[in-house]
């Protein structure tokens, strides 16, 4: 519990890459609280926040999807889960895809 946990943490890639996910919600509780957090090295070091999301109690639309995003080779993208509120820690599945792009 209140502890941010990573679904993926990327380093340097071989080049600029697209990167997209999707956490299911579906484990939540009426008394669960969660943030999703993005992250950019938009420097190519420092990880800053580049988005938050919070969701609380049992979810209509359970499967959230973490929009297509264009990074450079450096971004170091990052994506995290935390519970903050809830009876219980729960699990959260998820997927990410990763596209490297290529010199043609």
């Amino acid at each position: 519990m209140n502890t941010e946990t990573d679904l993926i943490n990327l380093v340097d890639q071989t080049d600029d890459y697209i990167v997209e996910g999707y956490v299911d919600l579906k484990n939540m509780g009426s008394d669960d609280t969660v943030i999703l957090r993005t992250y950019i090295a938009v420097d190519g070091v420092n990880q800053d926040k580049a988005d938050e999301l919070l969701f609380s109690g049992l979810q209509d639309i359970k499967v959230v999807r973490i929009p297509a995003v264009t990074v450079a080779y450096n971004g170091k993208f990052r994506a995290t889960v935390t519970q903050i509120a809830g009876e219980t820690l729960k699990s959260f599945p998820y997927t990410f895809i990763v596209q490297v792009m290529e010199v043609i």
